[in-house]
């Protein structure tokens, strides 16, 4: 399939000195949000954008002396590619918008307030940043793209129902995880609780695969790209509540979601996905928090 459109590709080496600037800052979500120790993300911050910049710079030195060798002055347009701070850049920014707020799950009004204004933030000044500040569009949302949806992909969303169905009340009510959430024991706190699950849930789409995903695979093979967002993506959801044995799930979960969205292009699909899944987590929640009331449901 041809690469989405929203990603301008570079030259992508198997092997690239750029993995490292690019490590330093995705390990600054684990130090953020698993070990919670701030000082330690913000070094690996400061590392991944300062080594980024040199490597940037040595890459500019190499190609316009190899450009000086070969062609004329009058030929010697120089050509425009993916500049790996200023998409490292963003990503760091995102993380560090997230990072201010505690990211316990607490369905209060003042919490709700917090998480809109932090994660809404961590989405949009990269995106802002990227189309007015730089001008390279590098983040898009295509809600419409990837054309009309295969019989696979429709067979994939009964499947994640099933999958969710099956190790969803495993984990967390033998886990004890749930206990991670808030007790929603009445119908305006389930209803909170369903609202918070599904904007976090979209949220991670639009952050974690449309932002990190698409910026990281401008510079590095697919696969390193969804291999570092995935480290991104697993660190957040272990904070929010996802611990103990959760990484065994959210881990092929973040992996999975960054190549259907690579495959199909379609922001909409992904979000779909995501949202079928966190309703099963809705009501494995709501199950556990209230024993007796979906008994029948699950079989844990």
């Amino acid at each position: 399939m041809p690469a989405h459109p929203a990603v301008v590709l570079g030259i992508r080496p198997t092997l690239s000195v750029g993995l490292i600037p690019a490590l330093f800052v995705c390990l600054a979500a684990p130090a953020f949000f698993v070990v919670r120790l701030p000082w330690l993300g913000w070094a690996l911050l400061a590392a991944g954008m300062l080594v980024a910049w040199l490597v940037r710079a040595k890459a500019d030195a190499e190609a316009e002396t190899a450009r000086a060798s070969v062609l004329t002055a009058s030929d010697a347009a120089p050509t425009r590619t993916p500049s790996l701070p200023r998409d490292l850049s963003l990503i760091a920014l995102g993380l560090l918008i997230v990072s201010v707020i505690d990211l316990k799950a607490e369905l209060d009004n003042l919490a709700f307030l917090r998480f809109g204004l932090a994660l809404g933030g961590a989405v949009a000044v990269p995106y802002i940043l990227s189309r007015f500040v730089y001008r390279d569009y590098a983040i898009r949302f295509p809600w419409r793209g990837g054309g009309r949806w295969t019989r696979f992909q429709w067979s994939w969303l009964v499947g994640v129902l099933v999958l969710g169905w099956v190790l969803l009340p495993f984990y967390f009510i033998t886990s004890g995880v749930y206990m991670n959430w808030p007790v929603v024991n009445t119908p305006e706190l389930i209803a909170r609780l369903f609202v918070g699950v599904g904007a976090v849930g979209i949220w991670d789409e639009l952050f974690f695969i449309c932002t990190v995903f698409t910026l990281l695979r401008r510079h590095f093979p697919d696969w390193q790209a969804n291999l570092l967002q995935a480290i991104v993506f697993v660190s957040f959801l272990w904070e929010l509540g996802y611990q103990a044995w959760g990484p065994v799930l959210t881990i092929p979960f973040a992996l999975v979601q960054a190549y259907i969205f690579k495959r199909t292009r379609s922001l909409t699909y992904v979000v779909t996905v995501h949202l079928l899944f966190d309703a099963v987590v809705f009501l494995v929640l709501v199950h556990a928090h209230n024993p007796g009331l979906l008994d029948g449901l699950f079989l844990v």
